[in-house]
């Protein structure tokens, strides 16, 4: 009895979420030859525009699967140069039918194409939050998509339901739901008998011994069950409720109906851009840190001084994501450097007072700030 009224209380929370992010993929949105589904989008839309005492954000996919077609491409092509071309011509297309679509209910959309870049840094996360925040506060519906268009493999999501997780957690959403084109997780193969679907995740204890598939079988998507359950967990994590459910089934969703697989919070809400630099940046290079230093950030939360820095690898610039790490190699943790990689091998092991003294006030810095650094639990 006490379960059932747990997870009563769980889809209560559901129903009464004001803010929301909703995910949706390139699978439930096009047609097998790789063509926007002008009647999908509409039904989408349709659900979506009811909530009109709801804020909502869409994560849209489908940008690259709506341009294969208009560019005479039969697949989703496999270099990059070529899937940011079909992103170009395809993420006019997309937002132009959801500008056409919300119309019908005189909903305005607009467009915010982010990188990981954007988001790690302070100032371009802060701006980030302040225009999704701005358009919803002036009644508009947000389209996220990944910038296709600029996006390297060093600044890519890699797929956008990690991007909707973070983008929760950026507007301080009260619910994250992944749409797609399965109806929830299943605990083996769902088109297999004898698989039943699971209705609610309380924590990775709920996973174990679940086999998770990846690849969507339209073909068009970059995702798969694995993204999904990761971006459930990043922002369940992160204090933000998830459902996990398929895009026909995406009213009785966010009515807090009986659908899907609901990911229960798991964490505490909080209102920084660590998230996004623990699980959206790609770090440029690695500073290796002797044993005091470690003890210092990973124990203490220090930052990290010039005088604990062994070794640097790689080439990065201020301002970079950089991985740091015990002396066997091991990750500790990230963090954004304050100088350049060709900088570091003169001020290591020595005193910012000593530095300040021969180089200048400039050099009297930590290497990186304790804000500007979050700890990898593995």
């Amino acid at each position: 009895m006490a379960g059932a009224a747990a997870a009563a209380g769980a889809r209560q929370e559901v129903a009464d979420a004001r803010r929301i992010v909703v995910k949706v993929g390139s699978s439930s949105l096009t047609t097998a030859a790789g063509g926007l589904d002008a009647d999908r989008v509409d039904a989408l839309v349709d659900v979506l525009a009811k909530h009109q005492d709801r804020e909502i954000v869409l994560v849209s996919s489908g940008a690259i699967a709506a341009g294969l077609a208009p560019l005479g491409l039969d697949r989703r092509p496999r270099d990059l140069a070529r899937q940011q071309a079909a992103a170009s011509v395809g993420q006019g297309l997309l937002v132009a039918r959801y500008t056409a679509s919300f119309a019908r209910y005189g909903r305005r959309v607009g467009q915010v194409l982010l990188t990981s870049d954007d988001t790690s840094r302070r100032a371009h996360y802060r701006n980030a939050y302040r225009t999704l925040d701005q358009l919803l506060a002036m009644g508009a519906v947000p389209i996220v998509n990944e910038n296709d268009t600029v996006a390297t493999d060093e600044i890519r999501f890699g797929d956008n339901d990690r991007l909707a997780a973070l983008v929760a957690h950026l507007v301080r959403a009260d619910l994250l739901v992944l749409l797609s084109d399965v109806d929830g997780l299943y605990d083996g193969d769902p088109s297999r008998p004898g698989t039943s679907r699971i209705a609610e995740v309380h924590g990775p204890q709920d996973l174990e011994g679940v086999s998770i598939g990846s690849a969507g079988k339209a073909g068009v998507g970059t995702g798969g069950m694995v993204t999904k359950v990761e971006a459930a967990r990043i922002a369940a994590g992160a204090g933000i409720p998830v459902v996990l459910t398929s895009a026909v089934h995406a009213s009785e969703a966010l009515a807090g109906g009986p659908t899907g697989t609901h990911f229960l919070r798991t964490g505490r809400r909080t209102a920084d851009r660590l998230l996004w630099l623990a699980h959206a940046s790609t770090p440029r290079g690695a500073l290796v840190l002797d044993d005091g230093a470690v003890r210092a950030v990973v124990e203490r939360h220090s930052s990290l001084l010039p005088a604990g820095i062994a070794a640097v690898e790689g080439e990065f610039s201020a301002g970079d994501p950089v991985e740091l790490r015990d002396g066997t190699g091991h990750p500790v943790a990230r963090g954004l450097v304050n100088f350049d990689a060709r900088e570091i091998p003169r001020l290591i092991g020595r005193s910012t007072r000593d530095l300040a003294r021969e180089l200048g006030p400039a050099y009297e810095r930590e290497v990186v700030h304790r804000d500007d650094l979050v700890l990898l639990h593995h």
